[in-house]
């Protein structure tokens, strides 16, 4: 194995204490950070998420509050909800569990959320400020894909990088942000002929795709870095294990630096969420501030 394993906890790890301080002066301003999660109908499938969630809120000074709902509740009532979630001072943020039952179309509850509570960055307006190189509250998981990539010793400006997947809350988002960041980037999908050739020319691969082992060794440049972005259940002779979209064992002979599944942007992520709520409250905070002193 040559590649160098990224190691997406300890990564977390620095970004919860910088989180946690920053929360901690909060506090004392009076503005104690607070998120809510909502969850609908069959929570089982949330359950895990809600939970890792509410122990790194904890770790990073945030309040963390899960209410579930029955599946039986309408969409005017949902929305209704997330009205006076948005309304309240003492919310922060808000969080919506996926799955939801397959009467409440996720994008309109995220059209719901008020874009300084879009603590996921998953609000049309959230995302759409990318393309302006305004990252104030960036689709968690697109971030920390990039967050992992400042992290290596690679010269940003210039880098030519490939991202395989283009889905609105990860792929593009990614390709935007790297661009922010003078990046040369190609974007490959289903679509794209020779994924290979474009995979090969870069020297830092995105994927996110949904498709284990998708990247294989072949398909990289020798000590490019490769950031798996993907997350699978897969069924191998000792049970199920949780995959990426790329083969590790031939990438890692390959690669200069890989991210692990599980280990790598996971927990970076859920790290850029607390990020995000710490930060929604700065802007909250700012907001009624500006607000207070202009009525005065």
């Amino acid at each position: 194995m040559a590649a160098t394993i990224i190691d997406g906890k300890a990564i977390a790890l620095k970004m919860h204490q910088e989180t946690a301080e920053t929360a901690a002066k909060l506090a004392e301003e009076g503005w104690a950070p607070r998120l809510v999660s909502v969850s609908v109908g069959d929570t089982a499938a949330a359950e895990l998420y809600v939970r890792n969630q509410q122990r790194q809120a904890e770790a990073s000074g945030v309040t963390f509050e899960a209410r579930s709902y029955p599946a039986e509740i309408s969409m005017e009532q949902l929305v209704g909800v997330l009205h006076g979630l948005n309304a309240d001072p003492r919310v922060n943020g808000i969080i919506i569990q996926r799955p939801l039952p397959a009467h409440i179309p996720v994008k309109a509850l995220q059209k719901a959320v008020h874009p300084l509570k879009d603590v996921e960055g998953m609000h049309p307006a959230s995302i759409g400020n990318i393309v302006y190189n305004d990252l104030a509250l960036g689709p968690c998981t697109a971030v920390a894909a990039v967050e992992i990539l400042k992290t290596l010793p690679l010269k940003l400006e210039g880098l030519d990088v490939c991202v395989i997947g283009h889905s609105e809350i990860v792929g593009k988002p990614i390709a935007f942000l790297l661009m922010g960041l003078g990046a040369t980037v190609t974007v490959c999908h289903h679509m794209t002929r020779q994924v290979a050739v474009h995979s090969r020319a870069a020297d830092a691969v995105f994927v996110a795709v949904g498709k284990p082992g998708l990247v294989t060794g072949a398909m990289l440049k020798p000590g490019a870095a490769l950031i798996d972005i993907g997350i699978n259940r897969v069924q191998t002779a000792e049970g199920a294990r949780t995959v990426g979209d790329a083969d590790f064992e031939s990438c890692a002979e390959v690669a200069g630096w890989i991210t692990p599944v599980p280990g790598g942007v996971g927990p970076v992520t859920v790290a850029q969420l607390m990020r995000n709520a710490v930060l929604a409250t700065t802007m909250q905070r700012d907001h009624y501030a500006a607000a207070f002193g202009a009525a005065g």
